[in-house]
């Protein structure tokens, strides 16, 4: 019955589409071929999730959606569609009504916080020679070199655009912490997850793209969500 649900990953700041790339061949692997990433634009809260929720629209059946870091944070504002059979986040911001992502980091402030830097043009960049160091300290130099040059920026703005009605309240949720994340403390990532009351809670040692250096056991989660639906 899983198989017959639609799968939609939504990515988060500094990255596209293509960072589910190890979870996408995994789900594949598995059987799962009815998997679409959204391209959202970075450019605010309201813009990713009406985005995402035209990529959901245009799905038949039932869809899992899944977001990573940023991406929680329009899965939140997006799922609450007829449609959406769970919510599956990775290293995520969950927030509640009236949170955003800028301040859910300020209660805790994470260890790469200093790491980040806007420019003239209101984006929000990750420095290049720290990338690496804040953002997947446990992939290789050339992939986390690859991330840092081709880093999306989202507008600063965007991290403080409130939720305004939070689908996890609505929604089966899943939820992966990530335990030696730089970008989103762990214990933020554990309080979301906790309040939420999630079907499943997984902690991995693992960075902030836990999506990328831990492909299979985000792909069983979400596997694992789509076959409960």
């Amino acid at each position: 019955m899983g198989k017959d649900t639609t799968i939609v990953l939504v990515h988060g700041f500094w990255g596209g589409a293509a960072h589910w790339a190890k979870v996408i061949t995994e789900l594949s692997r598995q059987g799962y071929d009815r998997v679409r990433a959204v391209e959202v634009p970075l450019t605010s809260l309201a813009d990713d999730a009406e985005r995402t929720r035209k990529m959901v629209r245009q799905q038949e059946g039932k869809v899992i959606l899944v977001g990573h870091s940023y991406g929680g944070a329009v899965i939140t504002e997006a799922g609450d569609l007829p449609n959406v059979a769970g919510l599956v986040y990775i290293a995520a911001f969950a927030p509640d009504v009236g949170e955003s992502p800028g301040g859910i980091t300020q209660e805790a402030l994470p260890a790469a916080a200093a790491n980040l830097a806007p420019d003239s043009d209101g984006y929000l960049w990750i420095s290049y020679d720290k990338f690496h160091e804040s953002f997947c300290q446990d992939l290789s130099a050339d992939e986390a070199w690859i991330m840092s040059v081709t880093q999306k920026a989202p507008l600063a703005t965007t991290f403080g655009d409130n939720v305004t009605a939070p689908a996890w309240k609505k929604k089966p949720t899943w939820y992966q912490v990530s335990s030696e994340d730089r970008m989103i403390h762990p214990d933020n990532q554990k309080r979301m997850a906790t309040r939420m009351d999630p079907r499943k809670t997984i902690t991995l040692g693992a960075s902030h793209a836990s999506l990328a250096s831990h492909p299979a056991e985000i792909a069983n989660l979400i596997r694992e969500a789509a076959d409960s639906v």
